[in-house]
């Protein structure tokens, strides 16, 4: 069973809504996944884009062999640029 990590595609005409999800490689963009990442929600031209990812989980799909697509790679980094520092430990 080959797995990817991608987008599926929600919201209405104009309006996208985007789930990250890791699915099977061969099934439908919108079929069924084997679990929810986070969501992506792109934005017109002037506003910010709203980008909620579990970045812990991705690691350890990616570990076991899941493959982002293009665009999931691309927000994964994103997510990782955007997510705070671990807060160092204090001896």
């Amino acid at each position: 069973m080959a797995l990817k990590i991608k987008l599926q595609r929600g919201g209405a005409t104009h309006n996208p809504i985007y789930r990250v999800v890791v699915a099977e490689a061969r099934s439908r963009r919108d079929g069924r996944f084997v679990e929810k990442l986070g969501t992506y929600l792109p934005s017109p031209k002037g506003k910010q884009v709203e980008l909620t990812l579990n970045v812990e989980r991705a690691d350890y799909w990616m570990s076991v062999g899941a493959k982002p697509t293009e665009t999931a790679n691309a927000l994964i980094k994103r997510a990782r640029k955007e997510a705070p520092a671990p807060a160092e430990a204090e001896a």
